[in-house]
């Protein structure tokens, strides 16, 4: 048997019934779902210490419950000192429960617990319905011991949801409980 999620929860029995009300959708299978969370750490200067992807790679699984996959980078670029081939981050993809998992405690304890937080953007929609933001400091998230950290990483995150249109993807996020800025 399945456990289930809080925010799984409010999908189905808040977010669901209040989109195919708005979008009069005749059935509730068009109505937009989240599909995945992407989150990346960019590691630009680990090309010189192998050490420093390491950290961001345990501190990336401890925050998402799941290892990642370290990213390489594509092209060689002089002015950044960088080859093709070097590691340069680390990524995760989060699907079904742990993403849940995942966004519930960040809507609801890491990104309140940021400094000066005034909610997040309305406008980082890309057109399809998906949602990116940024976290300055990993330090927000509760599993990361503040002595532990020798260095300060922000994150991207990328909510991939099945919406049209961002007008969509906005609702449901906004029903799920993101924090908008106002």
């Amino acid at each position: 048997m399945a456990i289930e999620n809080r925010l799984y929860d409010k999908y189905k029995k808040e977010a669901v019934p209040a989109l195919v009300k708005k979008f009069n959708y005749t059935s509730v299978m068009q109505c937009p779902r989240l599909d995945k969370v992407i989150v990346n750490i960019g590691c630009g200067d680990a090309t010189g210490n192998e050490k420093l992807l390491d950290d961001s790679v345990k501190e990336l699984t401890q925050i998402t419950g799941q290892k990642p996959v370290v990213t390489k980078a594509k092209k060689s670029i002089a002015t950044f000192k960088l080859r093709e081939g070097d590691k340069i981050g680390c990524k995760v993809t989060l699907r079904g429960q742990r993403m849940y998992e995942f966004l519930d405690k960040l809507f609801n304890i890491s990104l309140p617990r940021t400094r000066d937080f005034r909610g997040v953007s309305k406008t980082a929609f890309d057109g399809r319905g998906n949602y990116t933001f940024g976290i300055k400091e990993q330090l927000i998230f509760p599993e990361i011991n503040y002595e532990q950290v020798n260095r300060v990483r922000g994150m991207d995150i990328v909510v991939v949801t099945t919406a049209k249109s961002d007008e969509e993807a906005k609702e449901l996020l906004t029903l799920l409980g993101v924090p908008f800025a106002k």
